[in-house]
């Protein structure tokens, strides 16, 4: 995989307008990992790609109908399939954190970077998606000096007590391993 103005290349794009300026002070030293399916557990729509860019519409779906509004983003979605969808940048500061906290620096959104995985806390991962997982991870490390095999985390462990994703089932081990 290669980087070019910062987009991993030959992959899709989806330019989400969710995401703005990272503070000039702010340097990219955090991947942080989550997982989402909408609605929950259901896996194989469009669903996220259209929450990301702000294009979900009224459904029958409640849990749908009440985060349609919210303005959340991700640098990366790597879908069950193994597809992979870049929605901003990895130079600019996506909408992925919410509240969160690492080694006492508030707000990781100012100097992560997020990557989303088809998802949910109590259902495998597929194993296409550890191994476009560990290539864009390998990729960033070589391309952000401020990056490495230590600077990833979960959303969980940024945001303790408010997100608990990737999930007891995200094997950390498999990774690691791969990512060596």
């Amino acid at each position: 995989m290669n980087i070019k103005n910062h987009f991993l290349e030959n992959i899709r794009i989806a330019e989400s307008p969710n995401f703005n300026t990272r503070p000039k002070d702010k340097e990219i030293s955090l991947i942080v990992l989550h997982s989402i399916s909408l609605p929950p557990t259901i896996f194989g729509n469009n669903y996220v790609e259209d929450f990301f860019l702000n294009e979900l519409s009224k459904n029958d779906n409640e849990y749908i109908n009440n985060i349609k509004n919210m303005k959340v983003s991700s640098h990366l979605y790597i879908k069950r399939t193994g597809e992979i969808i870049q929605f901003v940048p990895f130079d600019k500061r996506a909408w992925h954190a919410g509240k969160s906290i690492y080694e006492g620096i508030k707000d990781c959104n100012d100097y992560s970077i997020g990557i989303e995985l088809e998802g949910c806390d109590d259902i495998s991962f597929e194993n296409i998606q550890y191994i476009k997982l560990s290539e864009i991870i390998i990729t960033l490390i070589d391309n952000y000096k401020y990056l490495s095999e230590d600077r990833i985390v979960s959303h969980s462990d940024i945001a303790p007590g408010r997100k608990s994703d990737p999930g007891p089932l995200f094997d950390w081990k498999r990774l690691k391993t791969m990512i060596k």
